[in-house]
């Protein structure tokens, strides 16, 4: 499309044009936003950007409903994200959005802000916005856990933008604010069954809060009582001996025949990586061991199929029964290891990846999600279909 044939186009998507045209021009720009090439042309035209956010206003719920898929699909494009905050500016218009309860399209609005603050330098902006625009976090967990907050949308991908704000540590600070108890908020949608992504969104959440070794043993004491919740979703509904049995907390005794483990893989493995990260300091290994980790973990490995879960579960288990560092090591996470060790380690890690990647390859099961870092965020819908 040359800039004669946007100048046309532009025309058609105007408000005042006939709903018709401008529902068969909304359509043609949907379709646009389904290839990398045609994301890259919209992302160039500011006009046609400009006219998509104010056509999310359009009387026409098909012709709204167009606008705000186009919108999310861009936005699945990190290369858009300047254009669609800064040329834009629509994150001011979304996130007013979001609050009103009545709001129809308030699902798209969470999605399309899930997209946007995947990227770290993005998901500042997005931070920064929400404190110019009054919606907080703290107002953000109020709708999240509000059942009901809005009777047209389920909201449930505030939980993926929620993990993706915890990449800040601002947000991670917050989350864990002793005075706050935003924690205890989050922590029964660890076995929410309504949404695999509101589940997925809190437990990321809480996996990359527990990076914030200074809090490990407040959320493993009775304050926060973490743990059982982490490990509940990976138990199944294995029998133990009596004194097995008396090592485990409460929640996770005499579980029921019918107990079924978390059915997401994805999620079984943050699960895991949040359990691996409370035992990075001496008093947190202390506590998940004496809680009977080693237990279910040892039971979970029996049963799981899927080898990058696998993989996570025996560096768990590792530790779980491995002896203590040696003085001045306890803190894994201020151990510095030696660039020559770093190097085998990180090639170790290469052909693990690869061993898991061919053998899933051999058996056609679809790979894993890839690792984003020290802070991994969960995978945000990358555009819904209409």
């Amino acid at each position: 499309m040359d800039e004669k044939q946007a100048k046309e186009l532009l025309i058609f998507l105007d408000l005042n044009t006939r709903p018709d045209l401008k529902g068969q021009a909304t359509e043609y720009v949907l379709g646009l936003t389904g290839n990398t090439e045609g994301r890259r042309y919209l992302t160039a035209q500011p006009d046609l950007l400009q006219v998509l956010l104010t056509l999310t206003s359009d009387p026409s719920v098909a012709i709204v409903k167009d606008s705000y898929y186009s919108l999310i699909n861009l936005s699945a494009d990190p290369e858009t994200h300047e254009s669609l905050i800064k040329g834009v500016k629509l994150l001011p218009v979304m996130l007013k959005r979001l609050l009103d309860p009545e709001f129809d399209f308030a699902d798209q609005i969470c999605t399309l802000l899930s997209n946007l603050s995947r990227e770290e330098h993005t998901c500042r902006r997005v931070f920064q916005a929400m404190q110019e625009e009054g919606v907080g976090l703290a107002k953000v967990v109020e709708v999240f856990c509000t059942k009901g907050y809005n009777h047209k949308a389920s909201l449930h991908h505030l939980g993926p933008l929620l993990s993706n704000l915890t990449q800040l540590r601002e947000t991670r600070e917050f989350i864990l604010d002793r005075q706050r108890c935003v924690v205890q908020r989050l922590l029964p949608y660890t076995h929410c069954e309504d949404s695999t992504v509101r589940r997925g969104g809190v437990i990321a959440t809480l996996r990359n809060c527990c990076f914030e070794y200074s809090y490990h043993e407040w959320l493993l004491s009775d304050s926060v009582d973490l743990l059982p919740f982490l490990l509940l979703p990976l138990a199944g509904p294995e029998e133990f001996s009596e004194d097995e049995m008396e090592k485990l907390p409460p929640d996770l005794q005499y579980l029921p025949e019918d107990k079924k483990r978390e059915k997401d893989p994805d999620i079984r493995k943050m699960l895991i990586e949040a359990v691996m990260l409370l035992t990075s300091t001496k008093q947190g290994r202390h506590i998940v061991k004496e809680k009977g980790t080693y237990l279910i973990m040892r039971e979970f490995h029996k049963w799981e199929k899927e080898l990058d879960v696998l993989a996570a579960c025996e560096k768990l288990i590792q530790v779980l029964i491995g002896d203590e560092p040696e003085p001045g090591m306890e803190n894994l996470n201020e151990v510095q290891i030696p660039n020559e060790v770093e190097e085998k380690l990180r090639c170790l890690d290469i052909d693990e990846d690869r061993l898991i990647m061919d053998e899933k390859s051999q058996g056609n099961q679809s790979p894993s999600a890839e690792e984003e870092g020290l802070l991994p965020k969960p995978d945000s819908k990358a555009g819904l279909e209409p």
